[in-house]
């Protein structure tokens, strides 16, 4: 049975006292849900120390944003994953859109960081998705596909996560329509060597449409950005049913 996966990516927002404020009603607001449901929260570096003492002894699992492919070195601005695993981080978030569009990301490096990742047993969350003018252009399916081919070259498909994530609809309030994003999930999920990789949907996930998302046969969790920073928001998102 494939794994459900329901991580909020917090991006460059809270710090550690709005971070604890959030814990607060969110913890209380959780439901009894599947064992197989997890729940991860992945915050800015500075939050993690205090969310994973926090979150100790919880279900819900801690995840960080980046990670770099070496153990230490000259690389300022970084974080290497020993760092992430010395404070109880499981998942990390790899290739986001917003890293290869604004940092620089490519499909190296990508796979350089994933490597990295599973090597100091870290789940990575590795994104992938087209934007608007690539999808207007009918160039979704081949982007994908060669992102995928690119980015997991050598990555252990047992120890992974992959979440799409159309880039026109990150953060734009526009969602993409759930038989579509579970059509471009079912092509992912034919391009893996192990079927039971929990493949994500992200892109403007809300209260409002989480339901209709997840009874898509090929959707096995989301990715939320705006709606997972507030605890009621988050909690709807999580308990769905």
């Amino acid at each position: 049975m494939r794994k459900i996966v329901i991580a909020g990516n917090w991006k460059m927002y809270k710090t550690q006292a709005e971070a604890l404020e959030f814990l607060q009603g969110f913890m209380s607001s959780l439901e009894e849900t599947p064992e197989e449901r997890e729940i991860v929260l992945c915050a800015p570096f500075t939050d993690l120390g205090i969310i994973s003492k926090s979150l100790h002894g919880s279900r819900v699992q801690l995840g960080a944003q980046n990670v770099h492919w070496e153990d230490a070195g000259a690389y300022t601005g970084e974080i290497a994953a020993p760092m992430l695993v010395e404070i109880g981080v499981r998942y990390v978030i790899i290739g986001h859109s917003e890293r290869r569009q604004y940092f620089g990301e490519t499909d190296e490096t990508v796979n350089k960081r994933l490597l990295a990742a599973q090597s100091h047993g870290l789940t990575p969350i590795l994104c992938v998705g087209e934007s608007k003018q690539q999808r207007d252009a009918g160039e979704t399916e081949s982007l994908i596909v060669g992102q995928l081919e690119k980015d997991l070259i050598g990555v252990d498909q047992h120890n992974l996560v992959i979440a799409y994530e159309p880039i026109w609809a990150i953060g734009t309030g526009d969602t993409c329509e759930t038989k579509e994003a579970n059509r471009v999930i079912g092509l992912i999920r034919s391009q893996l060597t192990n079927p039971d990789v929990p493949i994500q949907y992200g892109g403007s996930v809300k209260p409002e449409n989480i339901d209709e998302i997840m009874v898509q046969s090929d959707i096995d969790g989301v990715l939320v950005g705006g709606a997972s920073l507030q605890p009621a928001s988050f909690a709807r998102i999580v308990n769905y049913k």
